[in-house]
């Protein structure tokens, strides 16, 4: 949602003194900006504000009139861009006791621990549920201070102040926080719910406070708290200062100062995975992508390619490379060609394909036989990491090479793909059919 956000004005109210706020979100950027997920702007002394500042805590400000009537800010940092997160405000001025009217949760557990609180006089009306206000989802309520990241199952409540367990629950043999796709909850004038299943800005509560989307393409994505996808890393260790990510993490200018690697959020130790890459352009140099068993790079011209534990293939010659060794393999690619990859761990194989063609004849579903794959994998257990990791780099220190993967949402940064291929295993979306036993690399396709 970087650079859209979706608004709506508020009408009557049932009750300004209560709502409750429900929402999971994503990050990707880390920036040294603050990030707002839901606000209300009139100017700086009329403001209310709920998301992450510079130093990655998590705070809502409340300020009328100048004078700041409410502000919690967390002690921990939110610095994950693999996981979900769930919070929930909830808000209810009528308490007696000042700390009862203002409390946040984080993944089911009630936050305690705060830098700073200001807990609002007892029937201190809310900003957020007052009449005529302009509600942003995604940006401070001017359409500053953007959210970077993915929004899902977005709940206001007008009138009642919820707790957490009302919108998921504890997985009873994981004790994994899981989303309740389908709260009983009573929405009240102002309340609604979006962002459900998908993109849709359509409230799907009894109401019709529906959304407007404000500038850019907000992209469904099949990552969702209930599935969480592999993206590529921004806090991978990097020499490469001048890298740049964006649309969820899938998409990465890389800048002229290194050629280490960049690599996935979620490793592989066994099974079956497919990923597409799509080389986008740049100058100076090519392009490399592949999987990697030794993330972290101590020169910058370790390229993806360049380790024992790196298998890559090569844009300007087609090329394979292992340890710093060129071989012989397939075509060469370039801008616009949709790169697949298909990583076989249970018979330590690995295949490339261009456009759809599986290169040097291969057949993934070939097993241990290993029909044109382009190298036998040494076991993910004797790598540096203990995994292996989706991964890509350009081929030259100042080259300036962009690069957008699909790991499954089934889009290259904001075009969905053409016509999606086949998919057996029924997870992720890709440009291409996905052979036969394997699946994206996600929660759920790590438990196929």
């Amino acid at each position: 949602m970087a650079n859209t956000d979706l608004t709506r004005t508020t009408g009557t109210p049932t009750n300004t003194d209560k709502f409750t706020f429900s929402v999971w979100i994503k990050r990707a950027n880390i920036s040294n900006a603050n990030q707002t997920i839901l606000g209300t702007y009139t100017d700086g002394n009329n403001r209310s504000e709920f998301g992450f500042v510079t130093s990655d805590l998590l705070r809502w400000e409340f300020v009328e009139s100048g004078s700041n009537v409410a502000t919690f800010e967390t002690n921990r940092l939110f610095r994950d861009t693999n996981s979900w997160y769930h919070f929930v405000l909830a808000y209810d001025s009528s308490q007696a006791s000042s700390s009862d009217r203002m409390k946040l949760y984080i993944n089911g557990v009630q936050e305690t621990s705060f830098a700073s609180t200001n807990y609002p006089a007892q029937n201190a009306n809310s900003r957020l549920n007052t009449s005529g206000k302009t509600i942003r989802i995604g940006s401070r309520g001017d359409g500053n201070q953007p959210f970077d990241g993915c929004m899902s199952h977005v709940h206001f409540i007008d009138g009642t102040a919820y707790a957490a367990s009302d919108f998921g629950s504890t997985d009873a043999t994981t004790g994994e926080w899981k989303i309740n796709t389908s709260p009983n909850v009573t929405y009240g004038n102002n309340g609604f719910f979006i962002l459900k299943n998908g993109n849709s800005v359509t409230d799907e509560s009894p109401n019709t406070n529906n959304f407007t989307v404000n500038g850019g393409t907000l992209t469904k994505t099949e990552d969702c708290p209930s599935d969480v996808f592999a993206t590529l890393n921004p806090l991978h260790y990097s020499l490469n200062t001048s890298r740049a990510f964006s649309n969820g993490n899938t998409y990465v200018a890389l800048g002229g100062t290194a050629r280490v690697p960049e690599v996935s959020t979620i490793g592989m130790t066994s099974g079956k995975f497919y990923a597409e890459m799509k080389d986008i352009s740049g100058s100076g140099g090519g392009s490399i992508m592949g999987i990697t068993g030794q993330m972290r790079r101590a020169s910058v011209v370790d390229f993806l390619g360049s380790k024992i534990y790196d298998y890559a293939y090569y844009s300007a010659s087609g090329d394979k490379i292992n340890d710093g060794n060129e071989t012989s393999f397939g075509n060469s690619y370039t801008d616009g060609d949709i790169i697949g990859v298909a990583v076989d761990l249970d018979n330590l194989k690995i295949y490339f394909s261009k456009n759809g063609t599986w290169q040097n004849s291969g057949d993934p579903t070939s097993g241990s036989t290993g029909t044109g794959a382009a190298f036998t994998l040494a076991a993910p257990s004797s790598t540096i990491d203990g995994a292996y990791f989706f991964a890509c780099s350009d081929d030259n220190q100042y080259a300036e090479r962009r690069m957008a993967w699909n790991f499954g949402n089934g889009y290259f940064q904001t075009t969905a793909v053409s016509s999606a291929g086949t998919n057996a295993s029924n997870i992720g979306i890709f440009e291409y059919d996905v052979p036969t036993g394997y699946t994206a690399l996600s929660t759920k396709g790590l438990n196929e």
